[in-house]
């Protein structure tokens, strides 16, 4: 009977631990992570596959254990970093209450306070370009299109938010299939505060005025979830508070208000006695005081990917404390690059707890990762130069990623396009000797954006390249499926050769039979057209209203100006709008390579809430003017919350929105036209095509709009602007161009021609030959005579003179050259 006893109660012990294991896993862990990292997380945090199918285990990530108590330091000592690393005066206690009884973060004490904390570097002036293309006028037809786009957008996104405050108002998300509300993050109103400044960018501006006043019912201290994502919390709600507290023109105290709450309350996360943070943190813990230290075993882009948001908090409350934290995980990252198993690249998993970047063989920029490089150059811009530890970093990230990640797929079309996939190396096989695993995720589609701005801010030709083809690339899997949308995870075959590779299509079937043995099977998907040419196998077909495609496609608009994008985008738009809406919202996709046999879509019942924070804004943001979220104002983040840039002084949107060219034309003979500040204009960008000639083919003389684009290129600004300066006027006064001249009173276009209002092409003269030191190629010469002539000196002149580094911000290209 003893043994028989002894026997009930294992069996016991182990039902019960098996209730508790699934409970951590599915009520824990929420089920957004699945979706944002696709179907590569489940086998590493234990969770099934929705759709029963047994994971792959994966032997170079364990799942994230339980925050465990550290124990007791006995020895008072300050590490090298000022870190109280020994042990502390008093026990920390539970954060106190204030009069009003409400908990605060900030009153919990700190175990391992920092002595030292870093301060917020200075921006370094005029060291990240213009990299925004100048777009020309529009005519008519053309802006009367891309309105009626816009208005569609904004049409579908008031259709989901109007389901979500019917159904879940003040919930996370909206099932818009049952209309019932979900709450993957606790409660804590995603939906809500992810879209706030998706509000104010559409001009919603009473609905942006209810969100912000429901925020004050959201509890901060309460939550429906033990265990909170840092990097989720960080993203969504903290970079949600500081975008719509930037774009708001700083309107709504409020807002930055919570975002500090956050910051307070995220800071706790990363009292350990490394400093490195607790990424899946029981925060009602540490909450009371209980001891806490960094995970063995998390996602890289957990750990790397707050930079932005943290930065950004420090800029905006004067507290170094925010970047303090971050910088210390960074010097970290840059500190073991070099030493992982393929250098410059982290593998998926890593060792927060013993500081241990190196041992992962998984190397992917897709789920889990993608946001660890996508924050490099987007940091530097963020510091205005002021560091170049993030350039470093991302630099040595894609010369790895050239070698090892981004591959050719061999397909039908002429046109070369990439895939970013992924290597697994434990470090023992040569580098030249990896194989690329043909793999590519929707998530690695933001790679197209990212090296498309580093390009412009590191002034690479190639770089711009490789981002247009990865563009191509996730923009060929929309063509091509057969609902006009891509899925979550595809293969393809790789090219043998990058510079030549025509489609061999007995090359295709045989590796289409290697991935799916049936031959029955496989011949049935292909005349289906499930399988495109190309595409060997579907690893996961749905699509869950992801932003990355069109986030690349609106990036790489916004820097080259390629004319052919937005069509493109509108066709994606379309695509994804007709099998994705429903009655209440907007639903993702179980199976977005085919329709049911209803013939209906196959829905998911879930709207994430980067639908209305990043996918809808993104295709906003492509059919609005380009002044609209300028990439020369803000950073985004990457859930796509425009952080405004401290380096550059810029207008409000509203502010930019209500600036016209007014005013009357003043007579006069003595004015200087287009054409001879065309000249001037184009040794500004060294082109031809983004002229005065060609942005005011209506009139003689510029406006003050025409010369704002050359002022501000001045000054990074749009504030100093002859728009602003000469509201009343049409033509420039020679005090506007003063401005212009020199910035000052003494060597001026005023003093030069005190008895003239108007500059002429003489003291015009004096400010082109300003820029390359003589009086022979001056407007007084080049303008005697008008014709072919003078833009054949225009041209010799714009290769002859050197404009750097002042006139890097204007440089331009339409045709894809820097």
């Amino acid at each position: 009977m003893a043994v028989i006893t002894l026997s009930k109660r294992k069996i016991t012990v182990l039902l019960a631990g098996l209730v508790l294991v699934t409970l951590f896993f599915t009520s824990q862990y929420p089920s957004d992570i699945y979706d944002r990292t696709q179907t590569h997380l489940r086998p590493y945090l234990g969770k099934p596959h929705p759709s029963g199918k047994s994971p792959q285990a994966d032997p170079f990530l364990a799942p994230n254990p339980p925050s465990p108590a550290v124990p007791h330091v006995d020895t008072d000592r300050l590490d090298s970093d000022g870190i109280n690393v020994g042990k502390t005066p008093q026990a920390a206690k539970p954060g106190q209450k204030t009069s009003n009884g409400k908990f605060q973060w900030a009153h919990v004490p700190q175990r391992y306070p920092v002595q030292n904390v870093k301060e917020l570097p200075s921006a370094v002036p005029d060291s990240i370009p213009r990299i925004q293309h100048v777009f020309g006028s529009e005519t008519t037809a053309m802006k009367n299109t891309r309105l009626e786009r816009l208005e569609a957008v904004k049409g579908n996104f008031t259709h989901a938010w109007n389901g979500y405050k019917k159904y879940a108002w003040l919930s996370d998300e909206v099932a818009p299939v049952s209309g019932t509300a979900n709450n993957p993050f606790g409660g804590w109103a995603a939906t809500l505060v992810d879209s706030l400044d998706t509000l104010w960018i559409m001009e919603l501006y009473d609905e942006f005025d209810e969100a912000v006043k429901a925020i004050d019912k959201i509890d901060f201290t309460n939550c429906a979830i033990d265990e909170l994502n840092v990097f989720e919390t960080t993203i969504r709600y903290l970079g949600g508070f500081l975008a719509a507290y930037d774009l708001s023109g700083e309107k709504y105290p409020q807002l930055l208000s919570k975002a500090q709450e956050m910051g307070e309350m995220l800071y706790v996360a990363f009292d350990t006695p490394n400093r490195m943070p607790i990424t899946r943190w029981n925060f009602k813990a540490a909450a009371d005081g209980v001891r806490q230290e960094a995970h063995e075993s998390m996602l890289v882009a957990e750990l790397g990917s707050l930079t932005l948001e943290f930065t950004r908090l420090s800029q905006l409350t004067k507290d170094s404390r925010y970047y303090d934290a971050i910088a210390r995980i960074m010097n970290l990252f840059e500190s073991q690059q070099m030493k992982t198993h393929l250098p410059g690249l982290f593998a998926v998993g890593v060792n927060a707890k013993d500081m241990n970047l190196m041992d992962g063989t998984g190397f992917t920029i897709g789920g889990m990762v993608d946001s660890l490089y996508e924050y490099l150059p987007k940091q530097h811009v963020l510091l205005g130069g002021g560091s170049q530890q993030y350039k470093t970093l991302y630099e040595r990230s894609l010369t790895a990623m050239k070698a090892h990640i981004f591959y050719r797929p061999m397909i039908p079309d002429p046109v070369p396009i990439l895939f970013a996939g992924q290597v697994h190396t434990s470090g023992s096989t040569p580098k030249n000797e990896l194989k690329t695993n043909p793999e590519a995720q929707h998530l690695g589609c933001f790679a197209a954006g990212m090296v498309g701005i580093g390009a412009k801010i590191f002034n690479s030709r190639e770089d711009l390249e490789i981002a247009k083809q990865l563009n191509e690339g996730c923009m060929w899997a929309y063509d091509n499926f057969p609902l006009g949308v891509m899925p979550e995870i595809i293969h393809t075959v790789p090219c043998d050769d990058s510079q030549r590779c025509p489609f061999d299509e007995e090359k295709w079937m045989d590796a289409v039979l290697a991935k799916q043995p049936n031959p029955n099977t496989a011949e049935a998907r292909i005349k289906a057209g499930i399988l495109p040419k190309g595409v060997t196998k579907v690893d996961d077909t749905r699509y869950i209203l992801r932003p990355e495609a069109i986030e690349s496609v609106w990036i790489l608009y916004r820097l080259t100006g390629d004319s052919s994008l937005p069509d493109r985008a509108w066709k994606m738009f379309n695509s994804i709008i007709e099998h994705t809406t429903t009655q209440i919202a907007h639903a993702g996709l179980t199976d977005c390579t085919q329709l049911s046999a209803s013939g209906k879509p196959q829905l998911q019942d879930r709207m994430e809430s980067f639908w209305t924070a990043e996918t809808l804004k993104y295709f906003y943001l492509l059919f609005s003017d380009p002044d609209l979220i300028s990439l020369d104002e803000f950073v985004l983040n990457t859930e796509a919350h425009p952080l405004r840039r401290p380096d550059r002084v810029y207008k409000t949107q509203t502010q930019i929105s209500s600036t016209k060219d007014v005013g009357t034309k003043d007579d006069g003979d003595d004015v200087p036209t287009k054409e001879d500040l065309d000249k001037l204009y184009k040794s500004q960008d060294e082109s031809l095509e983004n002229s005065f000639a060609q942005d005011t083919p209506t009139k003689d003389t510029p406006s003050s709009s025409d010369l704002d684009k050359l002022y501000d290129a001045k000054d990074g600004s749009f504030d100093n602007t002859f728009a602003k300066d000469a509201p009343n006027k049409d033509i420039p006064t020679k005090s506007e161009l003063d401005k212009l001249y020199d910035g000052s009173t003494e060597n001026s276009f005023a003093k030069d021609a005190l008895d003239k209002e108007s500059p002429t092409k003489s003291e015009l003269d004096k400010l082109y030959d300003s820029k390359d030191g003589s009086n022979d190629n001056s407007f007084a010469e080049d303008t005697l005579k008008k014709g072919p002539s003078t833009k054949n000196t225009a041209n010799k002149i714009d290769k002859e003179i050197d404009t750097a580094p002042l006139m890097n911000g204007m440089k331009d290209l339409d045709e894809g050259r820097l």
